[in-house]
């Protein structure tokens, strides 16, 4: 029986943050300036007759926690919600939260969970070299993907060093 042969080499590689970013503002504005400023100097492509940007977001998912806490702060329950897009993380978060009968079937206050707030968004970046590598974002790491090229990693660890929320 044939064995299977290494056809080429990708690796991966990962920066984690000491603190989690603050809030889904702070870490959609990182995820936006990358899509419109190109620091990873990606360009454009062609695939299967579909025209590609140089850099697009991949998938993104949000998720928001709402504990309920009785008169002394205890937590009697929670509610965890997981989105798309960043409009239906905040709708859902707010209307939860303002939805006094479920708060009432709970038996607590509402209280949005800020900290174990999730975020997540991945970009398809094409390089000038032809590989397709893909850069992954949550609240506490950016994780590069798919790459074999060591330039690239050399550039999105020298723009992650302009970004003081990512050091």
């Amino acid at each position: 029986m044939a064995d299977f042969t290494s056809a080429t080499t990708t690796k991966s590689a990962i920066r984690k943050r000491a603190v989690p970013l603050a809030d889904v503002t702070a870490f959609d504005n990182i995820v936006a300036g990358v899509i419109t400023n190109n620091p990873f100097q990606c360009v454009s492509y062609n695939a299967a007759g579909v025209n590609h940007p140089p850099v697009e977001r991949s998938r993104q998912g949000y998720t928001a926690r709402i504990i309920y806490q009785d008169a002394e702060a205890r937590n009697v329950g929670i509610i965890t919600i997981r989105t798309a897009t960043i409009a239906a993380f905040t709708a859902v978060a707010n209307h939860i939260l303002a939805d006094a009968a479920v708060a009432t079937a709970i038996g607590g206050t509402a209280v949005r969970d800020l900290e174990n707030e999730k975020y997540t968004s991945t970009l398809k970046c094409h390089d000038d070299n032809g590989e397709i590598y893909f850069v992954n974002f949550s609240r506490d790491r950016v994780t590069l993907a798919s790459y074999s090229d060591e330039a690239i990693r050399s550039r999105v660890e020298t723009w992650a060093d302009t970004v003081p929320a990512l050091a």
